[in-house]
């Protein structure tokens, strides 16, 4: 039998000044169907979705419900037609309950019965599977139950028609799992569901069908069944994109940075960073799992010279003349025991080699604990500004969360930001600008930066292109341990898979690589090891070689540490 449509587009556009977000879009969504949005960054998917919800109108075109031709100025229309978004940030009052935040702005006949709403919040939950507490507090919630009260506020409203737009970017693997089983069962109860996701085995996983666009244009929209992952990746980006990330075994490793029992409390004394240790090694990538919001941020940026810790050392290993760093070790016994050279002569310690040996040898004896370093190769970053940590001859890289907050200054130019690592080596009123320049020239070239020129503001430029330039400067600083926080987090396919290129060659030239992200695939794929915390404490250390996502989603929820691997 033949489904019927829901919701039809017919030749929408959609111009922000000069800037066509959409370009006489036609799509159809059909009842009880799960249609998957893919596109780059900036091809004009959310735009499109915020048409339907109310949020933006159209300039032109034609929307249709059931068959009817409807006008959709504001979200109270799209609900008087049965639509409802669920944004990827959540519009939640943290001091209400679930059951109040539902109902709230909804318009019943007498007064409210917070009894009678958290019964129909219960059944309603019930009924597609979903597990909450309707006089649970927003604020003792984790993002996977707001994220459901999201969902059932607009299925409380009535909703028939759902968007929701990056469902699963800071979800563990169970949770994603159980939000998917949620899915098909408002699927077969005869809902039309709409995601907008960056996440291609998402896709293929949930969705019935796909509809890509690429520059404001809608390309196609095909069956799941009959795609995969190259062909929808080509109908995207409009070319062939190699979606493999080339991983190396990390050779001649040795310790660059040294984290110990590093503490950091909120403005409010709340523990934000408990106890975290570990040590990163040149040559490796180390990939940093959790989620959101349990302190990768404050971590980094504590490394970084940003956030004043508690207590603990931040110990950077920093060798002279990019010679290997200087190791004793307080027993020769223990030397011998882990096949490592090195002899006492004369009742001193000399130094000890890693020549030959496994990175694996190489972490288990500067982990085991009676590791001696020389003292004029040990720099404590603890309490040190960033200027001072740059002072220090210290070549830390930093790519932060927030691009144009903190990374970059968005009224200037890209050779402006470039000169930002080191306007202060000039003279006090002229500044070299060719350098800086050559280097903006070159990161636009490599990263296929889309700007109309190296002087154009880079608040001007898309999210994307701008994480492009702080990702090219970082890495142009040629760092000894570099830093990264979800440094592919608005960019396309393309692009994400240049930048993942880039991180291994840094950790080949024998960089010490940290990075942040919330695609566990990525993570598993691209790292070495990877560090999983948990409101704040490291909850264990696995091998992405022989992890599973799984495993990793367990450890984002434990709040306790499980042995290393």
């Amino acid at each position: 039998m033949e489904k019927a449509l829901a919701l039809q587009m017919r030749g929408i556009t959609k111009r922000f000044g000069s800037v066509v977000a959409n370009d006489h879009v036609d799509l159809d969504v059909y009842r009880g169907e799960i249609l998957a949005i893919l596109g780059e960054n900036g091809c004009g998917k959310t735009t499109l979705m915020n048409m339907i919800s109310g949020i933006y109108f159209p300039d032109e075109g034609q929307i249709f419900v059931d068959g009817q031709e409807v006008v959709i100025r504001s979200p109270k229309d799209a609900f008087r037609h049965r639509i409802g978004m669920i944004h990827q940030h959540f519009k939640l009052v943290d001091l209400f309950t679930a059951g109040e935040n539902i109902v709230l702005g909804v318009k019943e006949e007498g007064r409210y019965n917070l009894k009678s709403v958290n019964a129909a919040v219960t059944k309603l939950a019930e009924k597609y599977g979903f597990h909450l507490d309707p006089q649970k507090k927003i604020y003792d919630m984790s993002v996977s139950e707001k994220q459901t009260v999201e969902i059932l506020k607009v299925l409380y409203r009535g909703a028939d028609i759902l968007i929701l737009d990056e469902p699963t970017a800071v979800l563990t693997p169970q949770e994603i799992s159980r939000l998917f089983d949620v899915l098909r069962r408002m699927k077969a109860d005869g809902k039309s569901i709409i995601i907008i996701t960056h996440k291609l085995n998402e896709v293929l996983e949930v969705s019935d069908r796909v509809a890509i666009l690429r520059k404001g244009e809608h390309i196609a929209t095909v069956n799941t069944s009959e795609t995969n992952e190259a062909q929808l990746t080509e109908m995207m980006v409009g070319k062939k994109v190699d979606l493999e990330i080339d991983r190396t075994m990390p050779v001649n490793a040795a310790p660059r940075l040294m984290v110990k029992n590093l503490n950091l409390d909120d403005n409010e004394g709340l523990h934000v960073l408990k106890d975290i240790s570990f040590t990163a090694y040149g040559g490796e990538i180390l990939g940093i799992a959790g989620i959101a919001g349990s302190g990768q941020r404050e971590l980094l940026e504590s490394i970084a010279g940003l956030q004043p810790v508690k207590s603990g050392e931040i110990i950077f290993l920093n060798p002279k003349k990019d010679k290997p760093v200087t190791f004793f070790h307080k027993s020769m016994k223990r030397v011998k025991e882990l096949g490592a050279q090195g002899a006492f002569h004369d009742g001193k310690m000399q130094p000890v080699s890693f020549d030959g040996m496994s990175t694996s040898a190489v972490r288990k004896w500067v982990e085991s604990g009676d590791v001696l370093f020389k003292e004029d190769e040990i720099i404590n970053l603890r309490d040190k500004t960033p200027l001072e940590i740059r002072g220090l001859g210290v070549r830390l890289s930093f790519v932060p969360e927030d691009r144009l907050g903190m990374g970059l200054v968005g009224s200037m130019g890209i050779t402006d930001n470039m000169m930002l690592r080191s306007y202060r080596k000039g003279p006090a009123m002229f500044l070299d600008r060719k350098k800086p320049r050559a280097l903006a020239d070159e990161i636009i070239e490599e990263l296929q930066v889309n700007t109309p020129g190296t002087n154009t503001p880079v608040r001007r430029l898309s999210g994307g292109n701008v994480q492009k330039v702080l990702v090219g400067r970082e890495i142009a600083f040629t760092p000894k341990v570099l830093m990264a926080a979800y440094p592919v987090r608005g960019l396309d396919i393309n692009s994400s898979y240049t930048i993942y290129n880039l991180l291994n060659k840094q950790k080949e030239s024998g960089v010490a690589v940290i990075f942040v992200g919330e695609d566990l695939d990525v993570l598993l794929a691209l790292c070495d090891r990877i560090l999983v915390i948990n409101s704040g404490a490291v909850t264990g250390v696995v091998d992405a070689r022989t992890a599973t996502k799984e495993e990793i989603g367990l450890l984002m929820t434990r709040t306790e540490r499980k042995e290393d691997a």
